[in-house]
């Protein structure tokens, strides 16, 4: 985990953000834009990336998941964004994280979090102490998904959001998920077909974006956590509580802002 070192210059010079706290950092530890970066607040569906490291530490790629109808309701009585799995399928680990990270799916997460606890509880437990033992000492979780119940999904920061993103894109398996714009799962015995779409709009706006997860709940307002690769470093950005459409602007901004940082231009 790269330590921030903050460039006055950065920050002078950074673009206007709107949203509430804001948070950019690069590889080397270049800090080029902060913002009320250390307020704890909830992040939505961003808690979906720490549901997906917790699960790619304990999974093997081929383990098979059947989808029950409690992780179809869940969804559902929540008015969560899913990933249209139906009582029955049996998809592989590979899949759901696709069903995850792109869509979103809170149908996803509840099962994956069902099974790798095993219970919600357990698991809830395991993203927790996998917080702690990365030094993510602001963020706090109480469900796999950040849907509002309970406590708003728990709590975090911009900056623990772009530290655990820094050590998710570790991850090659992470990588290729999130940089994903549309992923297909063909129909087979054991399941339907099933095609899902990114949220992420700024894959499809920026060259070099590596992904990683949009969010949006009442309390959190609309999140984004974004990364790519800028004048030869890994830039790693959140924002949360902004507009739906500016985060994607705001974050295309940032990365060239930060490019120029970079490469004195």
């Amino acid at each position: 985990m790269v330590v921030g070192v903050s460039s006055p210059a950065a920050a002078a010079e950074a673009p206007t953000v709107k949203a509430t706290s804001a948070y950019v950092v690069d590889s080397a530890g270049t800090i080029h834009l902060g913002k009320r970066e250390t307020r704890r607040v909830p992040v939505a569906s961003l808690v979906k990336v720490m549901t997906a490291y917790v699960v790619l530490r304990e999974a093997h790629l081929s383990d098979t998941i059947t989808i029950t109808a409690t992780d179809v309701k869940y969804a559902a009585r929540g008015g969560a964004a899913t990933a249209g799995l139906k009582k029955g399928e049996r998809l592989t680990v590979r899949d759901l994280l696709y069903g995850l990270m792109l869509p979103s799916g809170a149908d996803a997460a509840n099962a994956l979090a069902r099974h790798y606890g095993p219970g919600k509880t357990a698991f809830v437990a395991k993203m927790n102490s996998t917080a702690r033992a990365l030094g993510l000492t602001d963020t706090r979780y109480t469900n796999a998904d950040g849907m509002p119940t309970p406590a708003n999904g728990g709590y975090s920061t911009a900056v623990d959001q772009a530290r655990l993103a820094q050590q998710a894109l570790a991850s090659s398996t992470f990588r290729t998920v999130v940089g994903k714009e549309t992923y297909k799962v063909a129909k087979t015995s054991l399941h339907r077909a099933h095609t899902w779409r990114n949220s992420n709009k700024l894959l499809a706006r920026a060259d070099g974006v590596l992904g990683v997860k949009t969010g949006y709940t009442n309390a959190a307002g609309y999140c984004l956590l974004f990364a790519g690769e800028r004048g030869g470093r890994q830039v790693v950005g959140v924002l949360l509580n902004d507009a739906n459409e500016r985060r994607f602007s705001t974050a295309e901004r940032l990365l060239d802002h930060a490019e120029e940082q970079i490469t004195g231009g």
